[in-house]
């Protein structure tokens, strides 16, 4: 693995764990301190503040037409659609269920990533997801036991598999810009595009939200490590993954997120630990080790390559063409 490619895995290893802390962090502003739409906009609105004001310290890339349309179609799956449906899912539903479902997301990347981007499906890619699904399953089914068995929203379920599907059309549909401009050229204008397109239905539950009026100082630490940790710094590090490492790969990180989240349950005393848990880390840890070192179809059409390259070397040495007497 060279430089570049350890470079992508630290990204997205990173990106995930902001990710998982944020789930609890969330799951407590809502719907006490804001709804679930006020929490989404208030995301959309830092992020473009955020990067726009980033971008004035940097060297200014031009956005083609053809690539301004992808951006604007990025920005309502991996981050308008992505978001709103994700959040909305987790008020609705509990958080153990939210976890299982965006589980989904790497077989979600492996099919779309098949069917656009024509990524082989090896014995070994889909054994790592199945050995990553069977951890994360394991994980969460345990905690389940321990948890107050409140039953789940099944809209709620339903919405956050929407989420994993729009993020998985995210990652495959991107991946092609992110290799030609950087973090911040591109979210600057996705949050930029999601925070117009979403102003009518965030802006009032922002504003009028218990936070700004008479918010907890733990409200207002969840509600900046929302803005800062799990908006902003993620989302310039995702790019970055995205141009390193393939889809599916990026898509196994998260079967880390209910790792994560189910030992910081154990600290705050929502979960008791079981020897399960550290078994399913073993097996989530191989099935990105597969899914990461499988082949892709670039590797596939190299080998292709080389092996003829071979052959016609070989035809050479064995047939030699004689020069015209």
């Amino acid at each position: 693995m060279n430089k570049l490619k350890i470079h992508g895995h630290a990204a997205m290893l990173l990106t995930s764990l902001i990710f998982a802390v944020n789930m609890p962090f969330s799951k407590n502003l809502m719907p006490d301190w804001m709804s679930p739409i006020g929490l989404t906009y208030s995301r959309f609105t830092f992020g473009a503040i955020a990067f726009w004001l980033l971008s004035l310290f940097l060297k200014t890339e031009k956005v083609t037409r053809k690539d301004m349309g992808t951006l604007f179609i990025g920005s309502l799956l991996g981050v308008g659609i992505n978001q709103v449906t994700f959040i909305t899912g987790l008020k609705l539903t509990s958080a153990t269920n939210a976890s299982i479902v965006i589980t989904i997301t790497p077989i979600l990347v492996l099919i779309i990533s098949f069917l656009i981007l024509k990524e082989p499906i090896t014995f070994k890619k889909a054994g790592g997801v199945i050995l990553g699904l069977v951890g994360v399953l394991s994980v969460i089914l345990t905690s389940e036991i321990a948890a107050s068995g409140r039953e789940a929203s099944i809209v709620g379920d339903l919405l956050c598999v929407t989420s994993s599907l729009s993020y998985a059309f995210f990652l495959v549909l991107t991946r092609g810009i992110s290799k030609r401009y950087s973090s911040v050229t591109i979210m600057k204008w996705m949050f930029l595009f999601s925070s117009l397109l979403f102003f009518p239905f965030g802006f009032r539950d922002v504003i009028t939200s218990k936070l700004f009026s008479s918010g907890t100082s733990i409200a207002w630490y969840s509600y900046m490590y929302l803005l800062v940790g799990a908006t902003f710094i993620t989302y310039l590090l995702i790019p970055i993954a995205q141009r390193q490492i393939r889809p599916t790969t990026i898509g196994m990180y998260n079967y880390l997120q209910p790792l994560v989240a189910s030992y910081i349950a154990i600290m705050m005393g929502q979960d008791s630990f079981s020897w399960t848990k550290p078994f399913s880390a073993i097996f989530i840890f191989l099935g990105v080790y597969f899914v990461t070192t499988s082949k892709s179809r670039e590797d596939v059409e190299r080998e292709a390559l080389r092996r003829a390259a071979e052959t016609v070397k070989a035809n050479l040495v064995l047939c030699p063409i004689k020069e015209p007497s």
